[in-house]
């Protein structure tokens, strides 16, 4: 591939892999077998180009790759009034992988629509909340692999042989134990944001081991979690107890070591973690509700209908936006039932393919929002130059009913 044999597209690629190899410190590459892109959510010059460039010498994707958000709703831009020249660049890239064989599936939670990795696969998955999901609920083996890297490596199918894809360097580090925190108090949404929130701050880019948590936690849960630590601090694998695949035990988590330190986590700390999640006060006049980051799974999807329900309202206030965001797998199984009239109804707006980080589908005045994403509320500050408020989805419907934060 260095020497050019298999195109000058692959030639490019592999460079940029063995230089990653290099700077690590790394003298092997090894095989992996399928990838999920998140530099094509990026847009600005350099990655178009960047995007156009790999396409136009040629490159082509040697294993399954799958695509994660982009920097716009491909089917309904227009309806959100994006500025024609950014859907224009943002489609110009989306053609460029699409042409190098990626799978336009267009979603940051890839595990819960299509191609989802198997125990044990070796694959090179870009976006930060599928990394920690694939290694820690599916138990595939990937490192957080860079924008612009990640199509690198679907393109020669090759990766530096070090990190997570070797079993010695997936052995928890730090065990967190929930104590004093009732069952009942584990069910709701908001609990795992703010507890994955809290294991970031807690962890940074160490190997948590969390010990307490109910049998019965879903997928949404786990993806929670494991979003808002992958945000708040480095995190690329937890193990839960008895839940994740390569923790049966606390000995098997740790691979038969002691954790090197202990960490209690009480009621107390996750209220305190709900508490810095939100920059904004109650009473606060909502202007955006946004939900779906990661993008909503159909569970979800029924959550909020109940919701809805328990509500007993039949609008959002009249100045308040509802954003939902989600991947085409999800929204093609609510357009089969009666859910997507009582969204519709409601005035909730759904957008697929993409994130409110990377495309302007905020009002420009837009000063306070409400999630129930932990990954969301600690982006949102700093990202979109915005108040947050944190609660649950029950919450986030309620407010968005009254307009204010309640």
């Amino acid at each position: 591939m260095l020497d050019g044999r298999f195109g000058p597209g692959c030639q490019m690629a592999m460079r940029i892999v063995v230089r990653l190899a290099e700077a690590c410190g790394v003298t092997e590459l090894m095989d992996v077998t399928q990838a999920h892109i998140d530099g094509c959510g990026l847009l600005s010059e350099s990655s178009l180009f960047f995007a156009e460039t790999l396409a136009g010498k040629g490159a082509k994707v040697s294993i399954p790759t799958t695509l994660s958000m982009g920097p716009l709703d491909l089917q309904n831009w227009q309806k959100f009034n994006i500025d024609p020249s950014h859907a224009d660049k943002a489609i110009r890239q989306g053609r460029a992988y699409e042409s190098m064989g990626c799978i336009p599936t267009w979603t940051c939670a890839p595990y819960q629509s299509y191609l989802t990795p198997r125990f044990g696969q070796q694959i090179a998955w870009g976006e930060s909340n599928a990394v920690v999901y694939a290694n820690s609920v599916l138990g595939a083996r990937t490192n957080r692999y860079a924008d612009f890297h990640d199509i690198c490596a679907a393109i020669t199918g090759r990766v530096p042989m070090c990190g997570l894809h070797l079993q010695e360097n997936r052995k928890g580090q730090v065990l967190l134990q929930l104590t004093g925190i009732q069952a009942d108090q584990m069910q709701g949404d908001d609990f795992y944001a703010a507890l994955g929130y809290l294991i970031g701050i807690r962890t940074l880019n160490q190997i948590p081991v969390i010990d307490g948590m109910p049998t019965d936690v879903t997928s949404d849960n786990l993806k929670a979690l494991g979003a808002a630590a992958a945000s708040s601090g480095s995190v690329m694998l937890f193990h839960a107890v008895g839940i994740t695949p390569e923790a049966a035990t606390l000995d098997q988590a740790c691979q038969g070591d002691k954790p090197q330190r202990v960490v209690e986590v009480t009621l107390q700390d996750i209220q305190l973690a709900r508490k810095e999640l939100s920059t904004a006060v109650k009473a606060d006049p909502i202007d955006t509700v946004i939900l779906g980051c990661p993008h909503f799974s159909f569970d979800e999807f029924r959550q909020l209908a109940q919701c809805i329900t328990t509500s007993q309202a039949k609008h959002i206030g009249p100045a308040t936006r509802f954003i939902v965001k989600t991947s085409r797998t999800s929204y093609s199984l609510i357009r089969q039932n009666e859910m997507l009239d009582l969204f519709e109804g409601f005035g909730i707006e759904i957008t697929l393919d993409t994130c409110v980080f990377h495309t302007p589908i905020l009002e420009p005045d837009t000063k306070v929002i409400m999630t129930n994403s932990g990954k969301c509320a600690y982006y949102a500050p700093g990202e979109l130059g915005v108040k947050v408020a944190f609660g649950s989805m029950q919450q986030c419907v309620d407010s968005a009913v009254k307009g204010c934060v309640c």
